[in-house]
């Protein structure tokens, strides 16, 4: 019992790390996040695109709010 709970915590915490260039896009509000989005789940298993989305997704300008 305790093996499938572990495995489980694994795939979860595999699938955030995965997600995290899609997580951090929607949490800064960017304008691209929904191409970050499709370029992450398309392409972010080759790992150099996953770094090219992590760094794009922490580095991009966000739009200023309005007041």
């Amino acid at each position: 019992m305790f093996e499938n709970t572990v495995t489980v915590i694994e795939l979860i915490l595999i699938a955030i790390i995965y997600m995290l260039p899609t997580l951090i896009a929607f949490a800064r509000d960017l304008p691209a996040r929904q191409l970050i989005t499709v370029i992450n789940i398309i392409l972010g298993w080759t790992l150099i695109v996953w770094v090219i989305c992590f760094i794009w997704a922490l580095t991009a300008e966000t739009v200023p709010e309005e007041a």
